[in-house]
């Protein structure tokens, strides 16, 4: 059964791994993994190879990396692999000439429950909503981004202290068992797509700059833990403290909180501190600090920051 589909994988990061790998164990027949260029990175801006890259070399698998994606080399290369279903899970946004080349389709695996949360960031905006409940979903790629017809989903709950990597982490497995449903219903098949309704409110998922990563700590308690949880550990959401004596104003990452609620007459903004704890005072309560990275430094616990500092030397700017 499995052998009747001949499948290029299209992926670059981790999350993508995952997929590959439950694929390549069903014992699926994967012809051709397409993943990106190699990145210079780090301090040396040495090449970097993509996580699915290396997994594909250890599985020598065919490998193709282009860095256009309409090339006729790359094109007429895809061709002669001769596949008959495309597979992409963390890729690039892929030209009709690419998605509509096998016979049986492309699908692609996303990381919500479509409708909602189209775009670059799902799993992030998920998060930053205050959702409880998130998910992933198989459809086959069409014309307009993240609109086409659904094949299966998943949900899975959100915690309410969950950041934005712990969800990742998640959604990645039960997102490469998803794949696998997928497949084994094609190669059966046994396909029923459900086209995506448009018509109830739908929530986006855009790209995160910097800009928007900086913490306002005028909102709910709630806005604040979860833009903070959201970013976590990338992007990452942060703060400014001004350094008294000095007057230099240092950018601080914040990578997790706990969301202390109480009636308190303190300013937005005070920092209250002891020998192993940080907390700021907002409008319906305090945010407790229990991990970040203040700038040149790295990621710690904040027990550890506080044995370096004298915080009374800091005033966060609000």
């Amino acid at each position: 059964m499995n052998k009747d589909l001949r499948i290029v994988f299209m992926g670059t990061p981790d999350f993508a791994v995952a997929s590959l790998k439950s694929i390549v164990e069903a014992g699926f027949n994967v012809v051709g993994v397409i993943t990106a260029p190699d990145k210079p990175a780090g301090r040396g801006q040495l090449l970097s190879k993509s996580a699915v890259k290396i997994y594909a070399e250890e599985q020598q698998l065919t490998l193709l990396q282009p860095s256009n994606l309409k090339d006729e080399v790359f094109l007429n290369d895809l061709k002669s692999l001769n596949a008959n279903l495309q597979v992409v899970v963390a890729f690039r946004m892929l030209p009709e000439v690419v998605w509509n080349m096998p016979e049986l389709g492309t699908f692609n695996l996303h990381a919500s429950l479509l409708p909602q949360y189209r775009g670059a960031a799902p799993i992030n905006w998920a998060i930053i909503n205050g959702e409880k409940e998130t998910g992933v979903s198989t459809f086959f790629l069409q014309h307009e981004i993240d609109t086409g017809e659904i094949i299966f989903q998943e949900k899975v709950t959100i915690g309410d202290d969950e950041t934005a990597g712990e969800l990742h982490d998640k959604l990645m497995l039960v997102g490469a068992k998803l794949v696998v449903k997928t497949l084994n219903a094609i190669a059966e098949n046994n396909v029923q797509t459900t086209p995506q309704e448009n018509s109830k409110e739908l929530k986006l998922a855009y790209k995160i700059f910097k800009p928007f990563c900086k913490i306002d700590w005028t909102k709910s308690i709630k806005d604040i833990h979860n833009h903070i949880r959201g970013l976590s550990p990338y992007p990452a959401a942060f703060t400014q403290f001004k350094y008294q004596p000095t007057g230099k104003v240092v950018n601080c990452k914040i990578f997790k909180s706990k969301a202390l609620k109480e009636d308190h007459n303190h300013k937005i903004g005070d920092i209250f501190f002891t020998k192993n704890d940080l907390k700021i005072a907002v409008k319906d309560g305090f945010i407790v600090i229990l991990e970040l990275q203040p700038e040149g430094k790295k990621r710690m616990k904040t027990t550890a920051f506080l044995n370096g500092v004298d915080m009374n030397d800091y005033l966060l700017i609000v």
